[in-house]
């Protein structure tokens, strides 16, 4: 069996250092509790590793680290290996770049957002620092699994000098939408996409933080993809949403332990007769806790009725005290308070319970069992477990008041969801959940329950290492493999011996070199020879099938024995027949999208619009490199928001984004011919993105070739279009001899 690694920004332990003795205590963390309770018993008996190995930075020498490894075995289920990193680039590069770049940015915050180059620096030295301890830790067959946002370059880095390492990488936190990653300086961009593309699979939270990554690829580096799957040089990367879960049974059956229950006996016994609404979040501008304030002021004034009869108990954990907004959002707060408490006081009452401090697991769980209400309303969470933790502990009453913008609010639909910044909202919902009728919470709770005892970490564990398994096997089966002598000999022989045979060739970029105009690329004598010898050939049913117009495919080839299928499908000329039209679909469409690809013709030199029957096409072939592709990512997103939920869709080809009707593509084309031809021999030859829907659905039934480089989905590839005629001359010559 092999080895699984993990690497996070830091360790599931940390060093203190009294005077005289240095030790070490567990660390907190959503990822250090899922991970820990996976290792340490939960996922025993599932687990595919025969051994586990922890890697991350420790805040102590290695003087200090050698101290306390001589005065205690560390962990039992898991190796820890440390990175020490120098104080000075750590600092740039965890409060620097990864707190004061990347988390304002990626939960939206992006007038907090700090551009330092000399930061960005410290954080590509950082991850090559844990680029350099995985390398010298790796074993053949180890699994890689890197950690969140401060770590976004260490998969390429660890994919550069490991080719074959099975990778996976999970972001905690969202990713944001295009036009909030684009504030990034553009060298930043592209450097943190090809680092999160090292790895074979990327894991989020939600389905959206997959669209927002997958369309920034797009945006940035030109990726093509497909659903959850991202073609990346050379390389086919999954993404996919895995939300995290909890260890349910451990904060489930914390209800019973005889110090929990203790706890919350004096709890209750402490606020008898009133009701107690809880918050616990970590010091940060992401968890809106003026707003939820705000909130609970506006109910508190709304509703005089419940005035000495509710507490909101506001537990907030110390965080990055170092950085300078992270103060004076404290600052802030503690005045919010201090102005609630002093206007709705009594000498016997007070409606905030206020407490700065770490809270211990036992006192956590009690207060999660004691609250009737549990406020937790973000601005931004990748996913905030304490929601799901809060309902995990309940027993029998509890309500979650939920922010909507919370990655837990997609799968926790039972809960009050508001809009954290609408304190009205938060206010009704407030009291809504303190009049619910008990039927009613425990209904809601029911549903919550089963949801996160289904999902709990350890299926989120190993969902997430199952499908990286997955991917890298789906990587390893569409290898490019370069057509050889061996590969088409076999070939012609199949060929000769087959009593009937379907011929399939693209033609731009196939049959023909590609033009810089496309009225340029018509058909060579050499060409029009090998067609014809091929198709007269009564065992053989040759087919071009192309995006081009059918007018085009009929003056240059129409004289041929060959059948035409014009528009990647949307019209077919049997052979000897006349022009069928294939789909009934009005060409009303076109006049909306018409306008908006000559905006875009205008604002792009050298592009042009093709406009077939079916189908408008904007080339940019002709354009200066980097302003075409700029403009051909901004046209893409502006046409997919156009075109959505409508009977078009985009193609996004070779230098061209065409817009057709939805249905129409050579896959479904080249099902419909293979059906009416029956063929004991497939030959399937074509270069562009949407020949890649032919190879699939012609998978192991079919031979399939791609022209030039780059993942296919076919079995062989040929370096460049000059090699297809000489290899098509050799079938004409098998049948001749």
């Amino acid at each position: 069996m092999s080895r699984l690694m993990i690497i996070s920004n830091r360790l599931p332990v940390s060093i203190d250092k009294t005077d005289d003795a240095v030790v070490m205590r567990p660390s907190s963390g959503g990822l250090v509790s899922a991970i820990k309770s996976y290792l340490e018993g939960a996922g025993k008996e599932v687990q595919l590793f025969e051994t586990a190995m922890w890697i991350g930075s420790v805040d102590a020498t290695p003087e200090d680290w050698n101290l306390v490894t001589d005065m205690q075995a560390l962990q039992d289920d898991f190796s820890i290996e440390p990175v020490f990193v120098e104080k000075k680039s750590y600092d740039a590069f965890y409060n620097g770049f990864s707190n004061s770049t990347l988390w304002p940015l990626f939960h939206y915050f992006p007038s907090l957002v700090e551009y330092d180059a000399e930061c960005f620096e410290a954080y590509k030295e950082v991850n090559q620092q844990f680029a350099q301890k995985v390398i010298s830790l790796y074993q053949p067959g180890d699994v890689v699994w890197v950690h969140d946002y401060q770590l976004l370059l260490l998969p390429q880095l660890l994919r550069t000098a490991l080719p074959d390492a099975v990778i996976g990488f999970f972001l905690h936190i969202p990713f944001p939408s295009y036009e909030i990653f684009r504030l990034l300086p553009t060298t930043w961009k592209r450097e943190l996409l090809h680092g999160m593309l090292g790895a074979d699979l990327l894991g989020f939270h939600t389905h959206d933080y997959v669209q927002h990554f997958i369309h920034s690829t797009r945006m940035v580096l030109a990726t093509e993809s497909q659903f959850s799957t991202i073609l990346f040089k050379n390389r086919i990367i999954k993404a996919d949403l895995f939300p995290i879960g909890i260890d349910y049974e451990k904060f489930k059956n914390a209800a019973t332990n005889e110090t929990v229950v203790a706890i919350s006996t004096k709890l209750e016994e402490a606020f008898k007769g009133q009701k107690i609404i809880f918050s616990v979040d970590r010091l940060d501008y992401t968890k809106g806790l003026e707003y939820r304030l705000l909130g609970y002021e506006t109910f508190l004034k709304a509703h005089a009725d419940w005035l000495e009869r509710v507490v909101f108990i506001l537990n907030i954990v110390p965080s990055r005290d170092a950085i300078a907004a992270y103060a004076e959002r404290k600052k802030l707060i503690e005045e919010k308070i201090s102005t609630i408490n002093g206007k709705y006081s009594s000498l016997h009452w007070q409606p905030v319970i206020y407490r700065y401090n770490h809270l211990g697991f036992d006192e956590l769980c009690a207060l999660y069992e004691v609250a009737d209400v549990a406020l937790i309303t973000p601005l931004r969470d990748g996913m905030n477990l304490v929601a799901k933790e809060y309902v995990a502990s309940c027993i029998d009453k509890g309500v979650l008041v939920l922010s909507e913008l919370a990655g837990a609010a997609s799968e926790m639909n039972e809960a009050l969801l508001v809009n954290p910044t609408d304190t009205e909202e938060v206010a009704d919902a407030i009291a809504t959940a303190l009049a619910m009728p008990l039927t009613e919470q425990r209904s809601r709770l029911s549903y919550m329950k089963k949801r996160l005892a289904d999902y709990d970490v350890v299926r989120w564990v190993n969902d997430f290492l199952d499908e990286l398994k997955k991917a890298r096997q789906e990587h390893e089966k569409i290898k490019v493999t370069y057509l050889n002598e061996t590969a088409v000999n076999n070939l012609l022989q199949n060929y000769k011996h087959a009593a009937k045979r379907c011929l399939l060739f693209d033609y731009d970029g196939t049959l023909t070199p590609i033009q810089r105009m496309p009225q340029l690329a018509k058909p060579s004598a050499e060409l029009m020879d090998i067609l014809k010898s091929l198709g007269e050939d009564a065992a053989n049913e040759v087919v071009v099938i192309s995006g081009r117009d059918a007018d085009t495919l009929e003056a240059w080839l129409g004289t041929l024995p060959v059948h035409l299928v014009a528009e990647h499908g949307a019209m077919i000329r049997y052979k000897g027949g006349n022009w069928q039209q294939q789909s009934a679909v009005s060409s009303e469409w076109k006049e909306a999208i018409k306008p908006v690809l000559q905006l875009f013709v205008t604002r792009c030199a050298g592009s042009f619009i093709e406009e077939k029957k079916n189908t408008l096409a904007w080339h940019y072939r002709n354009t200066e490199r980097e302003l075409g592709f700029t403009r051909s990512r901004e046209l893409r997103n502006t046409l997919l928001q156009l075109t959505v939920n409508s009977q078009v869709q985009v193609i996004d080809g070779n230098k061209v984004l065409e817009v057709r009707v939805i249905g129409v593509d050579k896959g479904a084309t080249v099902q419909k011919l293979v059906s009416r031809f029956s063929p004991d021999f497939i030959l399937c030859v074509g270069d562009d993105t949407t020949d890649e829907d032919m190879f699939r659905v012609l998978n192991e039934k079919a031979y399939t070739i791609k022209i030039g480089t780059g993942i296919t989905a076919a079995q062989w590839s040929l370096p460049a279009q000059e090699q297809v005629l000489p290899l098509l001359q050799r079938f004409v010559a098998t049948t001749v001899a």
